[in-house]
């Protein structure tokens, strides 16, 4: 027996991404950044807070995101003076990423914008309840 739209879990879980991801974009759109650019930053950010300069690849497995996409739009955070890429001395092939002072003042005024638009998102569901269930989701090996 088919199901109605609106008993079925993937098209209710497209429905929620689609609203998230509005939500995600009008909190980011006053600090200049696109949500995959929002990523990108806060990983490079929080693994040089961490004493490392990731290279892409490892940005690109920290992020969940695909290595020449990630490439790309690490170059427009180059561009708008955020992030610098550098030559890896132990394998030229490889950049070494870091944040800029610019790109360290933004990086937490995003985090607290994301992290004020995700409170309101999800305000109508626990966080005991949501964090579980989304782990699980998210979880690569499922």
């Amino acid at each position: 027996m088919a199901l109605r739209p609106a008993d079925s879990p993937g098209f209710l879980l497209w429905h929620a991404t689609l609203r998230w991801q509005r939500d995600m974009t009008a909190a980011l759109a006053p600090l200049g950044l696109t949500h995959v650019q929002f990523v990108l930053l806060a990983c490079t950010w929080w693994l040089n807070s961490q004493d490392e300069q990731p290279n892409q690849l490892a940005l690109a497995r920290q992020a969940g995101t695909d290595v020449k996409m990630t490439s790309q739009v690490l170059r427009a955070l180059e561009q708008k003076g955020l992030v610098a890429r550098e030559v890896d001395p132990a394998d030229t092939r490889a950049k070494r990423l870091r944040v800029t002072g610019a790109g360290a003042e933004l990086a937490p005024r995003a985090i607290a914008a994301v992290e004020r638009a995700d409170a309101a998102f999800f305000d109508a569901v626990p966080l005991d309840q949501a964090l579980p269930l989304l782990r699980r989701l998210a979880r690569p090996d499922r």
